[in-house]
């Protein structure tokens, strides 16, 4: 298996860097593109890189936030046939709300979903792309809290009467059910990418072992959202993270870097710095 970091916030080259994601993975004979970065750079990157988007196969958003979710309007543009998966339940409604700043919309762009809807499939629960490689959405329970903390906030759709009626709230915190794990089988165990990671990468990681039962987990690439937690709050959640017995972690994004720095002195070489272009061969 091969790994492509097309753009993250960090470069070490003249790639080009932004505030988003977007990872290309080639895997037996078929291709994979995780989300589309914030931007159409992702494919200034991945021309650099001699990546073919035309000859990308899927295409998969780790959920509905505009720095991942910006770029598919140009991915479809260069590439005609590859099915998006969306996890089942997403829709144009995530926002930030934090002190001063209320109900900002951070979400994928609104009318996509229409717009694109005959490339866009939308997952559910264990959902296998091809043989080894599969789509997992969270299964843990009680996940708003961690939206609530991380001022992630879901709008509902409909009349307040309505929406009254059946109890819920116009606003309420992010569960993150319109998040997922793109896993797949390699001879070392099975790997997970997961963009941010909201639901707790600890969390995704026992997830995927439930899911995938005597199958060793070997590795976890992505973000975990670390950049607004205390720096206590990061060495607990690395502790946990080497409790569940994972020998490799690729982090970057919403990280940040003083996270990562504390995460390597927690698990030390078996955590690598993502970059624009970094490259793997698993």
């Amino acid at each position: 298996m091969k790994v492509q970091v097309v753009i993250d916030n960090i470069s070490k080259s003249s790639l080009l860097k932004e505030w988003g994601l977007c990872v290309y993975i080639e895997y037996g004979d078929k291709r994979y593109l995780l989300d589309s970065g914030s931007s159409a750079k992702f494919a200034d990157n991945a021309g650099a890189l001699g990546i073919d988007l035309s000859a990308v196969d899927y295409a998969v958003l780790s959920h509905t936030h505009y720095d991942h979710a910006n770029g598919m309007k140009k991915f479809f543009s260069l590439n005609s046939n590859a099915p998006f998966y969306l996890r089942e339940g997403s829709g144009e409604n995530c926002f930030h709300h934090h002190l001063w700043i209320v109900n900002v919309y951070i979400g994928i762009k609104r009318g996509w979903l229409k717009k694109f809807s005959r490339r866009i499939r939308y997952a559910s629960g264990v959902c296998q792309l091809e043989k080894g490689v599969y789509l997992l959405g969270h299964t843990t329970p009680g996940l708003e809290e961690k939206g609530r903390r991380a001022h992630l906030w879901i709008r509902e759709n409909g009349r307040r009467s309505e929406l009254r009626e059946r109890g819920i709230s116009r606003f309420h915190p992010d569960d993150f059910r319109h998040e997922q794990s793109l896993v797949f089988e390699t001879e070392k165990g099975l790997v997970i990418f997961n963009s941010c990671s909201h639901g707790g990468a600890d969390t995704i990681i026992k997830e995927t072992a439930a899911a995938f039962p005597g199958q060793k987990i070997y590795g976890m690439i992505g973000g975990f959202h670390l950049f607004c937690l205390s720096d206590d709050e990061v060495r607990s959640f690395a502790r946990r993270v080497r409790d569940t017995g994972i020998e490799y972690v690729v982090t970057g994004h919403c990280t940040g870097q003083r996270a990562y720095e504390i995460l390597h002195e927690e698990l030390g070489d078996k955590v690598i710095q993502m970059f624009s272009g970094l490259e793997l061969d698993l």
